[in-house]
């Protein structure tokens, strides 16, 4: 796992991570310009500098310019952002987080949406016998 991967990262960095996941790899001024309300290019440099020693982005160079590159595969960061939500709103708890997503008034799931959550849940079921 690289380095640091665990250490939360701040919005404007998950911002940028965001940015390269779609993109899969960009320059700061690109990056720059797919974000919202968008720092300057100086400060976009200096975070992506900050990703690269927390082991999230590396940079390969193409001529004078550096392109940047996610190190840590998407399937990856994802269970790490959602371990880490589960752990500041949940408490730790996969059921409350259900409970949450499934309120009628935070989310309007279909009834196909519904059956692959319920199939999901008896998958997970035959799977821990």
């Amino acid at each position: 796992m690289p380095r640091d991967a665990e250490r939360g990262l701040s919005r404007r960095e998950r911002q940028i991570m965001h940015v390269l996941y779609r993109l899969g790899r960009a320059t700061a001024a690109v990056v720059q310009e797919h974000l919202p309300d968008p720092p300057g290019y100086s400060a976009v440099r200096a975070l992506l500098r900050l990703l690269e020693e927390k082991g999230q982005v590396r940079h390969e160079e193409e001529g004078p310019r550096y392109v940047y590159v996610p190190i840590v595969p998407l399937a990856k960061a994802k269970k790490s952002a959602l371990r880490h939500m589960l752990q500041t709103f949940f408490g730790g708890s996969a059921e409350k987080a259900v409970a949450a997503l499934l309120d009628s008034s935070v989310a309007h799931l279909s009834d196909e949406e519904l059956d692959r959550i319920a199939a999901l849940i008896d998958q997970a079921r035959k799977e821990e016998r």
